[in-house]
């Protein structure tokens, strides 16, 4: 028995330590990650960072305000889109989604979800803007709705399903119709968990590049219409890091540097959301 017991308890320590180990290592990626973009673009943040335009190939100075404001453009009109849809095929799922439509809509969600990007991409320049003739801030932010709809969908349905059947028996015994109870009961209740996944899922498209390649395309120029070509953060990244210029590297790191602060205040905010829901739950 005691030799049983210290096998036991030698393999639950190992195991144990095991997890802890690959944990660390999870961490310590971000760590690194993190660690490298702010020795390389933190010297290179200042206030005509943030305000300026790019400058001609080979000059110095410069920075990405075009792409910051082209950023929250195409990713506001994304969640614009993206977030009533995405988020009623979530509660459609969890209240009426027991049959066979509702098993295919999330056949097709979860197709999406393990759909590269680069392939809505080429959709959304197939359908939008080949017929428009030119790209636009506007496909891109569809290409990124695209992207938005089925994780929101899953994510929706997940967090609806954890509202007690108590509440919607309730509402029901009280003369509430079901699509009232849904949106006006159930929704209300699982509210934070809803708003976390819209927030992680704007957190996934903002970093997105291969679908604006074929969409947005990118304007060194500042443009606020959506119908034109725009600039994104993504995009910006990407002609800095790809080009011949030494200036446009450092440019480059400090761009990577906003956009990942972006995604860790996106990420926060979700966890704050997650935070507010079990403390309001208990």
């Amino acid at each position: 028995m005691n030799a049983r017991r210290w096998r036991r308890r030698l393999t639950s320590g190992i195991m144990t330590g095991l997890v802890g180990l690959l944990s660390f290592l999870a961490v310590l990626a971000l760590v690194l990650i993190l660690s490298d973009l702010v020795m390389r673009g933190a010297s290179s943040l200042d206030w005509n960072f943030f305000t300026r335009n790019p400058v001609p190939a080979g000059e110095a100075g410069g920075g990405v305000a075009n792409a910051i404001v082209g950023t929250a453009i195409i990713v506001g009109l994304a969640a614009l889109i993206g977030l009533p849809i995405g988020i009623g095929t979530g509660l459609y799922l969890a209240e009426y989604g027991s049959g066979r439509v509702g098993w295919i809509v999330r056949f097709v969600a979860d197709v999406l979800n393990g759909t590269p990007s680069i392939v809505v991409g080429i959709f959304a320049w197939t359908w939008l803007v080949k017929p428009m003739g030119h790209f636009s801030a506007l496909a891109g932010s569809v290409g990124l709705a695209v992207l938005m709809v089925p994780m929101l969908a899953r994510t929706t349905e997940e967090m609806v399903r954890l509202v007690p059947h108590s509440l919607r028996e309730a509402a029901l015994a009280l003369g509430y119709p079901r699509w009232r109870t849904s949106l006006r009961v159930i929704a209300r209740t699982a509210l934070a968990g809803i708003v976390t996944g819209c927030l992680v899922g704007i957190a996934r498209v903002a970093g997105e590049t291969a679908p604006l390649l074929f969409t947005a395309l990118g304007n060194l120029n500042f443009s606020t219409s959506i119908l034109q070509p725009m600039q994104t953060l993504s995009l910006q990244i990407y002609v800095y890091a790809t080009g011949p210029f030494d200036e446009w590297h450092r440019l480059a790191w400090a761009a990577a540097l906003v956009l990942m602060g972006l995604v860790l205040l996106l990420s926060l905010a979700a966890r704050w959301a997650i935070r507010q829901h079990h403390g309001a739950a208990r």
